[in-house]
């Protein structure tokens, strides 16, 4: 085991860097000057701007560049934010938690309707509750995050008045009223990617559990006496999760993706949003950073998936 994770740390070291070269290079050659307002303003002369530019050696190679920012980040300093005018490792810190609740509470949701309706549904194909339930991921799949997200403001904010539309992060109760009113201003944008990426894994458990329940050795579980529940509690859904932890390892792009459209409609603090607003005033040290920072948390959540499968599967060996 603790091999295998050698092994794959050293193929993560290698693509973590290539991910940094091209990330770097492509905003480096992208057009656009942070210090474009600058240039505008005629109360500013120019030799302000230009030693600004040199100050933060934006004028050199785009090489000697990337070799700086990268010996710097590896030391811990991400950069300097030009709009916001702090360190972006601090606007990092301050947002990612709120991304990551958003976006890990939405997958456990997900994971929590795909589940037990998919199996359900494969365990009784062509039922009325199999028809319906792929109707309902159908429709559940086809509707845009931002649609979604639209209707249930419409719904519940502005109709009935139920919960707040905008996310709040200075909320001035304390005690349990505090969560409380964190978990009223979340459930929004957990059930937009909760429910998007819930009716995209129904499909796919379904159709893996169609695949195993057919199988020789389950018939021969049957056979066995087994009960139906055991025989596809141990016997089918642990072999059919194989490939939707495939699904999901390869789906956290799109769910990263669904988070920065979905904390732009909810107004949520997150990482998503701080990397429009990033886009919007040219601010090249964040944008470098938050696309790196979700490149990696790709990687981590792929390495975490091959680490899953030596579970789900005793056939496969960390050798």
């Amino acid at each position: 085991m603790n091999q295998y994770l050698l092994r794959r740390l050293l193929i993560v070291i290698p693509s973590v860097i290539g991910i940094s070269v091209v990330l770097f290079t492509v905003l480096a050659l992208a057009p656009g000057d942070p210090f474009e307002e600058l240039a505008t303003n005629p109360n500013i002369p120019a030799e302000v701007r230009a030693g600004l530019r040199a100050k933060f050696g934006l004028d050199d190679p785009v090489a000697t560049r990337y070799f700086r920012w990268f010996g710097a980040m590896m030391q811990g300093d991400w950069g300097f934010s030009f709009a916001s005018r702090i360190d972006v490792d601090t606007l990092i810190w301050q947002r990612i938690p709120v991304t990551l609740l958003i976006i890990g509470s939405s997958q456990i949701l997900a994971l929590l309707i795909a589940l037990p309706v998919g199996v359900y549904a494969a365990t009784r194909p062509y039922s009325i509750f199999d028809q319906i339930a792929n109707t309902l991921a159908f429709i559940g799949f086809s509707l845009p995050t931002f649609f979604t997200g639209i209707l249930f403001i419409l719904l519940f904010s502005i109709t009935l008045g139920w919960l707040p539309f905008v996310y709040r992060a200075d909320i001035a109760a304390t005690g349990w009223l505090w969560y409380w009113e964190h978990f009223k201003q979340a459930l929004m944008p957990v059930a937009v990617l909760g429910l998007f990426q819930g009716a995209a894994l129904t499909r796919y458990v379904r159709s893996a559990v169609l695949d195993v329940i057919r199988l020789d050795y389950v018939t021969t579980a049957r056979a066995k006496g087994l009960a139906e529940r055991a025989v596809v509690v141990k016997h089918v859904v642990r072999n059919a999760l194989i490939p939707v932890v495939t699904l999901v390892a390869l789906q956290m792009p799109a769910v990263f993706g669904g988070a920065i459209v979905t904390e732009q409609i909810f107004r949520v603090p997150g990482i998503g949003s701080l990397l429009i607003s990033a886009i919007l005033a040219n601010d090249t040290p964040v944008i470098m950073a938050v696309t790196f920072v979700f490149s990696c948390l790709v990687i981590l959540f792929n390495l975490a998936a091959d680490i899953i499968y030596g579970w789900l599967d005793p056939r496969i060996s960390y050798r």
